[in-house]
């Protein structure tokens, strides 16, 4: 547990650097859709006792959603977040549905499908939302691939989320298995 929650304020810190670091919206895009988020989310879910498992990486999510929106300049609280909120929420459940399947063979493919879902769901809100887009299939296709002129290709945010969720996936799964083991099989090699 204290492995998982420490792994769980590790992410919030991640998230918030651009915080901490005072970085302007145009510089965040260096790696657009890299976050622990979905990872933390569906582990959580799976992972963590059952009075934590959702709502610990929950109130991380909005904690840090409300301040990254402020420090850019968006309002706390909007629309979007709300979306994010549905599609974490649905990944939270897929997580509780995995609550006895927490090994890599079933939780590794399981992120990679968090993955392809939340960016199915947020660039579909994005594309029936910003007038910049068709609402057209071509439209939708677009919301889905290349984007808005001016910004990061949208298959980067795909990308990004898919190595971010496989990674994170992987560090909380290592994270959980070498809290659990027994002590002689944690400490360290002595030559």
């Amino acid at each position: 547990m204290i492995a998982g929650i420490a792994l769980l304020i590790a992410a919030a810190v991640y998230r918030l650097l651009p915080v901490l670091l005072g970085v302007t919206t145009e510089q965040s895009s260096w790696l657009p859709g890299f976050s622990p988020i979905a990872a933390i989310m569906l582990c959580g879910a799976a992972c963590l006792p059952r009075r934590m498992a959702i709502a610990v990486p929950f109130a991380a999510v909005l904690l840090t959603d409300v301040v990254l929106n402020i420090h850019y300049g968006y309002a706390p609280l909007n629309l979007g977040m709300l979306v994010n909120v549905l599609a974490f929420s649905a990944i939270a459940a897929l997580g509780w549905q995995l609550r006895n399947r927490t090994d890599a063979k079933t939780m590794l493919p399981a992120a990679i499908g968090t993955a392809l879902f939340f960016y199915a769901v947020t660039n579909t809100y994005a594309w029936f939302t910003l007038p910049a887009y068709a609402k057209t299939l071509a439209g939708w296709l677009q919301a889905l691939t290349t984007g808005l002129p001016g910004f990061a290709p949208t298959w980067t945010f795909l990308r990004n989320e898919l190595i971010s969720n496989l990674l994170f996936t992987a560090l909380f799964l290592a994270c959980i298995r070498r809290a659990e083991a027994p002590a002689h099989e944690r400490a360290p090699a002595r030559w």
